[in-house]
């Protein structure tokens, strides 16, 4: 019988498709993991945003993963009884997030201040010499952000 610890091991080969250096249980998406027996097991997971596009592509992915470890019965929900945010992402989430070119989110204590969206750590040269050029990027989920140092623009994946 599989443990939850090899299930989130073998979640670790489940890419977020807008972000494929990052897998879904380092990007916190993966809320719940019941295991009922040796074929049947449950999987919770909340997406980034409402309305995330990649959300119907990662919930099949996790299908086909565990259906691959053998187990016969999967079933994945999409809920939001437990709400995402940007604290969810591990600290080897963050790292494949820089490694990918965007700048991880900071952490931040119970309450999120608006200013923390106009500080962003460039992912290229690690300069904090930033400015914020448009709240809205390419997905909802990232903003549009330009180093003054080394002269590169990037995209951050938003503290929320």
């Amino acid at each position: 019988m599989l443990t939850k610890d090899e299930i989130l091991e073998a979640l670790q080969s489940v890419k977020d498709p807008e972000i494929p250096t990052l897998s879904v249980v380092d990007l916190g998406v993966i809320t719940n993991v019941e295991i009922q027996n040796d074929t049947t097991v449950h999987i919770s997971m909340t997406p980034t945003f409402v309305g995330c596009p990649a959300i119907d592509v990662m919930q099949s992915d996790v299908r086909d993963c565990i259906t691959a470890l053998g187990i016969t019965n999967v079933k994945v929900d999409v809920n939001y009884d437990i709400p995402w945010d940007s604290n969810r992402i591990s600290e080897k989430g963050k790292a494949a997030l820089k490694s990918f070119g965007l700048a991880p989110p900071p952490s931040y204590d119970m309450v999120l201040e608006l200013d923390v969206l106009h500080n962003a750590v460039c992912p290229y040269c690690n300069s904090a010499n930033t400015v914020m050029q448009s709240p809205f990027g390419p997905t909802l989920c990232r903003s549009i952000h330009y180093c003054n140092d080394c002269s590169q623009a990037f995209e951050q994946f938003k503290p929320i």
